[in-house]
């Protein structure tokens, strides 16, 4: 960033010297007061709200009511809550004690719970009901750190209640503000366990305050007023926690919260975001979801593909800086006949700026949004980064996960895995040497786990994980990743896993996408025919094979998908299939459909 002659150019080292979330969260309540903070829905379908002015008010309450409970520097408390805004007022307050508050994941069992807890120590858990209680009371006895356990709603004798945080004399937040220091730890955001005991990544102050000023000017906005966003995925997971909650901490947006993420295409469509991050299912579905309903009209559905086809070159070049006034009124002209209406209709119509991570998303998926006008970018990290590493949002090379962000090295190992250092890389492992160890060697280089390639512009393209490539019996290396990103492409295919470590071809499980299925099921007079039954029935299974031969035609003959088994059971996220983003549990997979598996290298 250029100055002024002889102006001195603060590093963002120099920036965040001294901050934590504390007085990141003050100076943003002092600058928007009385705007708009935190929404949510009521049981009558109305929303209410409260200012940033307020929420600091029950910051302060709540931070007196831990502070009785004997909550201190250092201490511990778990939360256990789906996206409500009493999680972003006792989380935050937890900061002004100089305690770590962590998120754990509400599909937790009993014995994940007594772990976790057990793991980080916890002195204090706070859920939201008797669902999350009813797993908690049992773990209780083999807690020995545990001092006290509440409850927002449905608290029984011996718990304590939100009211009981928030009845008694408030905090001193500016006197407060002080307590933690930015070398603190601020959260632990444990990991999904799918290669064995889930790991506490330490996030201090410091990591979190430096990666939110990066974004800050990686993203480029003067003014965060106004900026409206939809809060969904679990706060278990850094995605959510950095977007729907850090950064509004130190921007001052608007979160409104999604309880339910099966629900947040109906919350887009109310609240109109202006900033929105979804994980590549979000956005599967979205497309499936327009494709299926233009499938009732099929010239309509041609014409519109046909359109999107013819925009996607325009909108590149809009990007780029390279379109001519020819270009620009074409794609405008297409905006107003067909883009603007299905933006509309996906909540999609006032966004300025979204965002897709987490796990991969298909490229010609990345251009089809785009070429429809949404500002559609993709973001790579880990927990272990406090979330992003590379993220280029508005000069976008689709099959790319953009370029570094600011303060932060990015650079291949020998082997070609995806390296970097810089203030966002975490404090290490809790309680686990041996592991961080691996992760950071001793020049703190954080090592990801990601094959990468980095081209000459310093844009990062994924190939897959280093401990997910397939090698089959012929010895040959596959990206299962480039492969199922394919297959999602098939409109009548929503999820799908590619099978061939140790085998002598590649096959795959692939999942029926519900409303492109359902859409055509319509068309054969097959409305009222299941999920399952579709999956078996004959022409679907014809259709969708000759669909996947044309989708393999870009692979060389050692990599393409040879045969499928298709199912009509749908992933669902946060399950022994899927991660709480929608990533892949292959082993989770391998295990529930080895009959299936098995099926596809016996049958002739």
């Amino acid at each position: 960033m250029a100055g002024p002659p002889g102006e001195k150019i603060m590093s963002i080292e120099e920036t965040v010297a001294g901050q934590t979330l504390a007085t990141s969260f003050l100076a943003t309540v002092a600058e928007h007061g009385p705007e708009e903070a935190l929404r949510w829905k009521n049981d009558d379908g109305s929303y209410g709200s409260w200012t940033f002015d307020e929420y600091a008010e029950l910051v302060a309450r709540v931070a007196g009511g831990l502070s009785r409970l004997g909550i201190g520097h250092g201490d511990r408390l778990v939360l256990m809550m789906r996206n409500i805004p009493e999680f972003h007022i006792i989380d935050t307050a937890a900061y002004f004690l100089g305690a770590a508050p962590v998120s754990i994941y509400n599909s937790s069992s009993e014995g994940q719970i007594e772990y976790l807890a057990n793991h980080c120590e916890a002195k204090l858990a706070f859920v939201e009901d008797s669902r999350f209680l009813d797993r908690f009371r049992p773990a209780r006895s083999n807690l020995p750190k545990l001092q006290a356990l509440g409850s927002l709603r449905d608290h029984q004798d011996g718990e304590f209640s939100w009211e009981d945080l928030t009845a008694g004399e408030p905090m001193d937040l500016q006197a407060a503000a002080t307590t933690a220091k930015p070398e603190d730890l601020a959260t632990m955001i444990y990991t999904s366990g799918t290669t064995g005991p889930p790991k506490g990544v330490m996030l201090s102050h410091y990591n979190v305050c430096w990666t939110v000023e990066s974004l800050r000017i990686t993203i480029g906005w003067e003014s965060y007023r106004g900026v409206k966003l939809v809060s969904y995925l679990p706060m278990a997971h850094i995605a959510e926690r950095m977007v729907g909650h850090y950064q509004q901490l130190a921007f001052g947006c608007t979160v409104t919260t999604c309880p339910e993420p099966t629900q947040v295409a109906d919350y887009a469509r109310e609240v109109r975001p202006t900033y929105f991050f979804g994980v590549p299912r979000i956005w599967e579905k979205m497309y499936a979801g327009v494709n299926a309903a233009l499938a009732a009209d099929p010239e309509r559905k041609a014409k519109f593909t046909d359109a999107i086809e013819a925009a996607i070159p325009l909108r590149e070049r809009m990007t780029d800086g390279t379109a001519t006034e020819q270009d620009r009124e074409t794609w405008n002209f297409l905006d107003e006949v067909a883009f603007s209406q299905v933006r509309a209709l996906i909540g999609m119509d006032e966004c300025k700026l979204a965002v897709t991570g987490a796990a991969p998303l298909p490229r010609e998926m990345m251009l089809w949004f785009r070429g429809l006008g949404v500002p559609l970018a993709e973001i790579y990290g880990m927990s272990e980064s406090s979330g992003p590493i590379t993220f280029s949002p508005w000069i976008v090379k689709a099959g790319s996960v953009g370029k570094a962000i600011p303060g932060c090295e990015v650079r291949l190992a020998d082997d070609g895995e995806v390296i970097c250092r810089g203030g966002n890389v975490f404090q290490g492992y809790l309680k686990e040497d041996a592991k961080t160890a691996e992760a950071l060697d001793s020049e703190q280089w954080l090592h990801s786990g990601d094959i990468g390639e980095i081209d000459a512009d310093g844009y990062l393209k994924i190939v897959d994980r280093k401990k997910e490539l397939l090698i089959t019996a012929g010895g040959k290396n596959i990206s299962p990743s480039n492969l199922e990103s394919s297959l999602k492409m098939i409109p009548l295919i929503g999820q799908a896993c590619a099978i061939g470590d140790g085998r002598p071809f590649v096959s795959a499980l692939v999942v029926l996408d519900p409303d492109a299925a359902k859409a055509w099921a319509a068309s054969k007079d097959l409305s009222d025919t299941s999920l399952e039954a579709l999956a078996r029935h004959p022409e679907i299974i014809g259709e969708l094979e000759g669909a996947v031969e044309d989708a393999m035609k870009s692979f060389n003959n050692a990599e393409r998908v040879k045969k499928i088994s298709i199912l009509g059971e749908e992933w669902l996220p946060d399950s022994d299939l899927l991660t709480p983003t929608s990533k892949l549990k292959r082993r989770g997979i391998h295990e529930r459909y080895q009959a299936e598996i098995e099926s596809l290298y016996t049958k002739k």
